[in-house]
């Protein structure tokens, strides 16, 4: 499946309508019109990356490999943040690994532009329950090792607009909240649920931590955007105190490692999970098959799991 096209403008109304006629044909599919019209936008704006991200997966859905690797490489040279995700399709096409599918820059783009409608789109369309399974999973985890549901602070990874800060609520001494999307902080800094809100990526943010710093990290549906874990949870370890809990969810599959996804998320393996964790000092408290949103208005399958430091 292909990502969506980008809109923006290239500054000559001519083009812009070139290549809104170019968007069009690529939503329909009619995928051999949306390389002619998006060839037609890039000979009077040949510097306009969504252009060449369109020419590029039109391309591909019509088989022409090579074509379509050079229209997404000029995109991404164009664009190398990679806002518009060009990596993403030429990890499908087997120019990049998988691992290296997702940038930040692109993770960042999706947030920003996603932040005003995100809790009425995640909990009507998609059906999101990602932070109740977090903290369930939480509640469980506590309640096999016979410790307190309370936490003396609480970092709250990919927080997003603040709906896992809702669901720690009185149980956090005090919630810091991380995510890459400024627009997302700014939403989260509303609800005045967080004692700290910083703008990064996830593994840098622990990075910065003073070791046995927290007594609980959560990340609900974050890990989707990372692909090798190992850097992640090496920093958990590292930050989390003597018996404090990392809980997180993931989208799962039922082969080995990871893989991207045709929805542009990575799912992870029970395996690969349980293997990186051990390599990282982490012990298994809660572990169980989850779904935390829906897609098309189907489950998509996934885990909760709750990790402690001994």
């Amino acid at each position: 499946m292909a990502l969506k096209p980008v809109h923006r403008s290239t500054g000559d109304a001519i083009a812009d309508r070139r290549y809104a006629y170019a968007t069009a044909a690529f939503v329909e599919a009619d995928w051999q019109v949306a390389v002619d019209l998006a060839g037609q936008t890039l000979e009077l704006a040949p510097d306009f990356a969504p252009a060449h991200v369109l020419l590029g997966r039109s391309q591909a859905a019509l088989g022409r490999k090579d074509e379509a690797v050079a229209a997404l490489s000029e995109a991404l040279r164009l664009d190398p943040d990679d806002e518009l995700g060009a990596r993403i399709d030429l990890s499908r096409l087997g120019v990049l690994a998988a691992d290296d599918a997702i940038s930040e820059g692109y993770v960042r783009a999706l947030f920003d532009n996603y932040a005003e409608g995100f809790d009425a789109h995640l909990t009507g369309a998609l059906a999101y329950r990602g932070p109740a399974v977090v903290m369930a999973g939480i509640a469980a985890a506590c309640e096999k090792r016979g410790r307190k549901l309370a936490f003396r602070l609480a970092i709250d990874l990919g927080c997003g607009t603040g709906l896992m800060a809702r669901e720690i609520g009185q149980r956090g001494g005090g919630i810091e909240g991380a995510d890459i999307s400024p627009k997302m902080i700014a939403i989260a800094a509303r609800t005045g649920l967080y004692t700290a809100l910083n703008t990064g990526e996830v593994v840098d943010e622990l990075d910065r931590r003073a070791a046995e710093s927290a007594d609980l990290i959560v990340a609900a549906d974050v890990l989707v955007y990372l692909g090798d874990l190992f850097p992640l949870f090496r920093e958990a370890a590292r930050v989390l105190q003597r018996g404090g809990l990392f809980a997180f969810t993931v989208q799962s599959h039922t082969g080995h490692g990871f893989q991207l996804g045709v929805d542009a998320r990575y799912s992870h393996s029970e395996d690969y999970l349980r293997t990186v964790a051990d390599d990282s000092g982490l012990q298994v408290a809660h572990f169980a098959s989850v779904s935390t949103r829906q897609d098309r208005g189907f489950d998509v399958p996934g885990f909760v799991m709750v990790l402690t430091r001994i």
